[in-house]
């Protein structure tokens, strides 16, 4: 199983963890011990799923706007979007739980614009207020049908956004664009002519399921 690269520093630790207790429970083979062991053991694994990073190969193509997250869709409205686009948006929101890949990936080809962070509260993030006083960091991308904005919304129990790219970078569909730790909730503006595809509460991968379509 493919690990992302920030799973390292967590998984040493969570390991670190095994082991010391595997020591204990060596010297002194009880079950006060053998309790916390098994549990430390099922953390790792915990973490280690937590982090996977699978290879993901979908629909591609340049009236096509991929998922950036895995999660539920908790969100499908129009709002106006004044850091990128300037005007009003179709905004798809992916809620991520801790048992969802947290790897985000690019729902389209392009430029990267824009690229802006801006600290907030740690709000449950799927609430409808997250996306406007949460923690978060935005990417603006020049399609090939026009702007596009992913902006990574950190929750109540995430304390760190990656992003990989940054203004004047190449956005590949469907590759890596970063990852958010731990429960947590990416956004997806898009022009208004875009057509969704995708319903409320409905399971949606990151780089597989078409999000929305542009027409013809």
């Amino acid at each position: 199983m493919k690990l992302a690269p920030e799973a390292w520093p967590f998984i040493r630790v969570a390991l670190a963890l095994d082991i010391a207790l595997a020591v204990v429970w060596y010297a002194w083979p009880a079950a006060a011990v053998a309790v916390p062991l098994a549990l430390a053991l099922l953390l790792t694994v915990w973490v280690a799923a937590f982090f996977r990073d699978p290879g993901r190969t979908g629909p591609r193509g340049e009236r096509l706007v991929v998922a950036p997250a895995d999660g539920r869709v908790c969100g499908i409205a129009r709002v106006e979007e004044p850091l990128y686009l300037h005007t009003q948006a179709i905004r798809v929101s992916i809620f991520m739980s801790v048992f969802d890949v947290h790897v985000n990936r690019y729902p389209v080809s392009g430029e990267i614009e824009v690229a802006h962070y801006n600290p907030g509260q740690f709000t449950v993030a799927s609430h409808d207020k997250a996306s406007l006083v949460n923690e978060q960091a935005s990417l603006g991308i020049r399609g090939p049908r026009g702007e596009v904005l992913v902006r990574q919304i950190a929750g109540s129990i995430a304390r760190r956004i990656v992003t990989d790219g940054g203004p004047g970078d190449r956005a590949v569909q469907g590759e890596r664009l970063g990852m958010i730790r731990f429960g947590s909730r990416v956004d997806l503006f898009l022009r208004p002519e875009a057509v969704v595809k995708v319903a409320m509460h409905q399971k949606v991968r990151a780089g597989l399921t078409v999000v929305a379509e542009y027409p013809s």
